[in-house]
């Protein structure tokens, strides 16, 4: 969600979870779509170091010490409630919360 949302606002991102599923929620897909944006046929990356050295800023959520750490980037930590599983109205207050993190970054 907060790639598709930062995209739109014209940046450029990557999206990578510390446990990638092998495919984008259907309850996600559902609830972007009724804001415009198209998750279908979008998967999911494994976070890797190398995605971390790409970024200029590193939003992790709760992942610990699954994600890798290097010293000189900036790290935000949004505690969001994953979506996976949870009910379509969920899903919308948590993608909406996303959207307004996403419009406060940099």
């Amino acid at each position: 969600m907060a790639q598709a949302f930062y995209e739109r606002a014209g940046g450029t991102a990557r999206s990578a979870g510390s446990r990638a599923e092998t495919h984008v929620h259907p309850e996600v897909v559902e609830v972007m779509h009724e804001v415009g944006i198209d998750l279908e046929g979008r998967v999911p990356h494994q976070l890797s170091t190398e995605d971390v050295e790409w970024a200029n800023l590193v939003v992790t959520m709760g992942c610990g010490d699954a994600c890798p750490v290097l010293p000189g980037k900036r790290y935000l930590d949004w505690n969001l409630q994953d979506p996976a599983g949870m009910p379509v109205e969920v899903v919308r207050q948590i993608r909406d919360k996303v959207a307004g993190l996403v419009g406060e970054l940099p």
